[in-house]
């Protein structure tokens, strides 16, 4: 499974499970948008983990599930488990990683000769269909470049199509212009990436900037579907949220109508329910917060972001309610299919622009297919802000 599918496939509703399965990482990346640390232990229970996933069905699953931390691969068997248990019912998985076991001095696999990868983190690799590695300049203080390229190179030959996930300050960011050019050197324009923006959220909120200043104009935003509430999301807890927005990950209790269920008590089919079925999240995912807020809210203030827009939803349920009046039905449901085929067919480069680091969206994709031209940026000069990455 290439990057480009995977992206692709992040508009479509309950297409997808981010699985946080431990909130655990060797690593202090100072852009952290966890805050994981050494010490931390917090991770859903496995029994429960391996349950859920098992519920699955050839005819009710996911297409994709994410596994990502903290640090994933700090479970390699887990990982495998999950992975074993989702093919099963069909469902394809990816894993993201910081890349710990790389770092240099790492001991050579045991009758490996040259290989850096331990033997358990590369048998578990063997069993998903994709493998993202972090880099940037934070990673870069922990786990060298080389030694990345080194591993990620060897998970290759085991198996999992390949990629990088990177962050930089910006599109200025001098940093991600020589990365991206490294990648192209290294794997040949083979390796694709998705490139994001440092956040103000988790072990960034001390010293990030907020992402994209001055870009979001509530008042005068137009309509903006909202991917980031299609795929559920499994918290550090075992909550199953809504969306991926570290503070809703983070916040206890979390906002009603972004809660889907627990590990303790829902099975996939009710979890997948709730995120097609829930009037509200059809419209944020149809013509997103702000535009939901106007309509039934028209002389309340607006939020600082689209994300806050939603979060404070929790506090408004008068726009519950004329959710519910707009988009429960097969009407709604139809709204809801229509806008996420429509952004699925623009593809994961016009997706990218809006969430990532636009001018380097068509990183997404291998060298070869690429766009060439100006990067089309937003009337305003630049990508649409949101506060949740891909």
């Amino acid at each position: 499974m290439e990057l480009a599918e995977l992206i692709g496939l992040r508009p479509v509703p309950a297409a997808g499970l981010l699985v946080t399965l431990t909130r655990r990482c060797p690593l202090r990346c100072a852009h952290c948008s966890t805050a994981s640390a050494p010490e931390t232990r917090e991770r859903p229970e496995p029994g429960l983990l391996r349950r859920f996933v098992g519920s699955f069905g050839p005819d009710d699953r996911p297409e994709v599930m994410m596994l990502t931390g903290g640090e994933p691969l700090l479970l390699p068997r887990l990982v495998a488990d999950l992975s074993a248990s989702a093919r099963a019912a069909g469902t394809r998985t990816a894993v993201l990683s910081g890349m710990f076991f790389a770092r240099a001095g790492a001991r050579p696999r045991s009758g490996s000769g040259s290989g850096v990868v331990p033997a358990s983190v590369l048998r578990a690799l063997a069993s998903v269909d994709h493998f993202s590695a972090s880099l940037d300049v934070h990673h870069e203080r922990e786990v060298p470049r080389s030694a990345v390229f080194r591993a990620l190179r060897e998970i290759r030959e085991a198996g999992p199509a390949v990629s990088l996930h990177l962050t930089g300050d910006g599109p200025d960011d001098p940093y991600l212009a020589d990365v991206t050019r490294a990648i192209d050197r290294e794997f040949d324009g083979t390796v694709p990436a998705l490139v994001n923006e440092v956040r103000a959220v988790g072990r960034a909120a001390s010293w990030a900037g907020p992402a994209r200043p001055a870009r979001y104009r509530a008042a005068a935003a137009p309509p903006a579907p909202c991917a980031m509430a299609a795929w559920p999301v499994v918290a550090f807890d075992g909550t199953v949220l809504a969306c991926c927005n570290q503070e809703v990950v983070d916040r206890r209790p979390a906002p009603a109508h972004l809660t889907l269920g627990h590990l303790a008590s829902d099975d996939w089919a009710a979890v997948r329910a709730r995120t097609l079925g829930s009037p509200l999240l059809r419209l944020v995912r149809a013509m997103g917060a702000p535009a939901l807020r106007e309509r039934h809210l028209p002389d309340a203030a607006p939020a600082a972001s689209p994300c806050a827009e939603c979060r404070g939803f929790a506090d408004r349920p008068e726009v519950a309610a004329g959710a519910a009046a707009d988009a429960a039905g097969p009407a709604g449901a139809l709204l809801d299919l229509t806008v996420a085929r429509r952004r699925a067919d623009r593809g994961p480069v016009e997706l990218v622009r809006h969430y990532g680091c636009a001018p380097y969206a068509p990183w997404v994709l291998p060298r070869s297919s690429r766009p060439t031209g100006p990067v089309a940026l937003g009337a305003s000069g630049g990508p649409t802000p949101a506060e949740a990455s891909l």
